[in-house]
């Protein structure tokens, strides 16, 4: 039987490490802080992709009146929610205030196969995980609240040391963006 290959951790994984401690941070329950996490991960992913297919999947920060991100359109199980300043659908048929793109729900199950279990061993991921809380609890509150800020002066900044920390960490070959 073949050895399982150990992938690295990818911008993907940071990004939503760092939105998922964001979300906690700003006063999501654990749970849907992932699932909030995995889903702007997802959206972004999706933004440097072109939306490929149509219109944009879950809303994100396009700008409203006076520069402030406009509300996405609601479409049935789905409604905007605001965390800080940005805007992504909820899945209102679910009990747990999860996130939704398209026809898939962000669960904090998903946030564990897709992201969690890319560490490896539990220990990997508490490690990573207490490191972006400590990111983001050292930020400017201003800066937590914006998608743009968040994005400019949390993620950006560090996402490569990250990646490649992370990736040194679980003992993974280099990941790509």
């Amino acid at each position: 039987m073949p050895k399982p290959v150990r992938r690295g951790i990818s911008r993907f994984i940071v990004m939503a490490m760092l939105q998922a401690a964001r979300a906690r941070r700003l006063g999501l329950p654990q749970d849907s802080a992932y699932s909030w996490g995995l889903n702007r991960a997802i959206f972004f992913a999706a933004a440097k992709q072109g939306f490929r297919g149509g219109e944009s999947p879950a809303g994100g920060s396009t700008a409203g009146e006076g520069g402030r991100p406009a509300a996405p359109e609601a479409h049935p199980n789905r409604e905007p929610y605001q965390v800080g300043e940005e805007f992504a659908f909820r899945d209102t048929s679910q009990s747990k205030l999860y996130f939704t793109i398209g026809d898939e729900t962000q669960t904090e199950k998903e946030f564990e196969r897709q992201i969690e279990a890319r560490f490896g061993p539990r220990k990997n991921f508490e490690r990573a995980w207490k490191e972006a809380e400590e990111i983001v609890a050292a930020a400017d509150p201003s800066e937590l609240a914006s998608g743009h800020e968040f994005y400019a002066r949390v993620y950006k900044p560090r996402r490569d040391e990250l990646k490649d920390k992370w990736t040194e960490m679980v003992g993974g070959p280099a990941a790509d963006s």
